[in-house]
């Protein structure tokens, strides 16, 4: 059993080194920069740090490098007003799945997306969304994801 834990702040660079994979990997067209991190930090730390809000963070430590994580998933808690499928309101999103390039293919972005589901289950969500990258696709069908038809838009302000 591959052992799942909730991030805590003491993690954070290494929450924003995990997260700059997953963004190299998604986004491999465009050049990679880390210098973000320096800036969302603070932030970062604070989020970890509060344990009954919307956002949460699930880690695995890595087995073979101490002090590094091998995997990441990240995921928040949205309310939108609620409708018949979902009375409460409740969706859960997953924006960050990780696996560090040297401990892939062992089973611990699974376990931390199972642990992540389970908080959302906690929770009351009834639904859980997520953008999934071609090579992640499979995981997440394995564990219920389908694929649905998005309008969705976006305006950068």
């Amino acid at each position: 059993m591959t052992p799942v834990r909730r991030a805590l702040p003491e993690d954070a660079e290494e929450v924003l080194r995990l997260r700059q994979v997953m963004i190299d990997s998604v986004f491999a067209t465009e050049p990679s920069s880390s210098a973000w991190h320096a800036e969302s930090l603070p932030t970062v730390r604070r989020r970890l740090a509060e344990t009954d809000g919307d956002f949460v963070a699930f880690v695995v430590d890595h087995p073979d490098r101490p002090g590094a994580l091998a995997a990441l998933v990240a995921g928040t808690v949205d309310y939108r007003i609620g409708r018949a499928d979902n009375p409460h309101g409740a969706i859960g999103y997953v924006f960050s799945v990780a696996t560090d390039p040297d401990a892939r293919r062992r089973g611990y972005a699974r376990a931390a997306m199972e642990t992540l589901l389970g908080w959302f289950r906690e929770r009351g969500v009834t639904a859980v969304d997520l953008s999934a990258s071609a090579e992640a696709e499979p995981l997440y069908a394995s564990l219920g994801f389908v694929r649905k038809p998005d309008p969705s838009m976006r305006l950068r302000l």
